[in-house]
Order: C-alpha cells, then structure tokens, then sequence
C-alpha cells in the first residue's frame, strides 16, 4: 500500500555520505545518525548528528533518546560493533519507529511509506521495525540483532 510520500532529494544526498566513507575524510564530519520525519508530502530530514555532536556520548543511548514516546520517525543508524573475531564492523541500520503510544494515524501513515523510502536506502545491512523500547532496547538485544558473536556495541562490553 502506496501512501503517495515522496523521498526529498536531501535524504538521498545525505544517504549516499553515509554509504561512502573516504578513509582521508575528517571523522569528526562522519553522519552517525539521521533522523527522518514526514512532513508536506515527504520524507525529509530532521536531524543529523556526526561524530562531532556525539563525542564523549554513548552512541547507542543518544540513539534511543531518538525515540519519543509518543511520535513516529525513521532513523538511519551507522552502528559500529566487534564481533568474537575480533573483527571490527561499520553498518546501517534502517529504524522504522512506531511506538505504541503513537497515533494510529501517523503509524499507518510511516508504514505504508516505508516501502518508496526502502528503494532509496541501498547498503543497508540491517532494517529494524520498532514499537517499544523492550523491543531493542537494550544494548544487549540490539547487538543481538546485528549479527551472531557480537562483543561489544558502541565500544561497550555486551556481557
């Protein structure tokens, strides 16, 4: 079910920084978190945190901070974790939030506009849907959903 939303044009811009990474780019440029909203008929950004905004702050508690209680929202997550392997790894993570206490209007209204934003969003690892913070919430559950043998989330022990 189509809703008619439009991606804007600034959101695949802002895609495509996220996706490309050069290795002699400033870090502290580097987006972390984008937080997208529907508004006049389309997908637009409403936030963008880099590195920079986010020093000496867990990532991942600033990223559930994202989540209000009571309104809808995309968020584009680049989400760094280890694994047992010890191997470092750096991926998006697609976050629809639909949280329960949320009109039922705008929740149908995100989800059948998800499908024209998803078309956009290639290099996504992971796609989440997320109605309550018990979904993922945790550092623990979420890093769960980011693969098998995850160690650490955000530079922070999981055990």
């Amino acid at each position: 079910m189509a809703s008619g939303v439009q991606v804007h044009d600034d959101v695949k811009t802002i895609m495509d920084e996220m996706k490309v990474v050069k290795a002699d780019s400033d870090q502290n440029e580097r987006i972390r978190l984008v937080v997208l909203e529907i508004k006049d008929g389309f997908i637009v950004i409403e936030k963008v945190l880099r590195e920079k905004d986010l020093a000496n702050q867990d990532v991942f508690k600033q990223f559930l901070s994202l989540l209000e209680p009571s309104r809808c929202c995309y968020i584009l997550y680049d989400c760094h974790f280890e694994t047992k392997e010890s191997s470092r790894k750096e991926e998006l993570v697609f976050v629809m939030w639909a949280p329960e206490t949320g009109h039922i209007k705008e929740k149908m209204r995100y989800a059948s506009s998800k499908d024209s934003l998803k078309k956009i969003l290639t290099g996504i690892k992971h796609e989440l849907q997320m109605n309550d913070l018990s979904d993922y919430g945790t550092r623990q559950s979420f890093g769960e959903r980011m693969g098998k043998g995850v160690v650490r989330l955000e530079g922070v022990d999981l055990a």
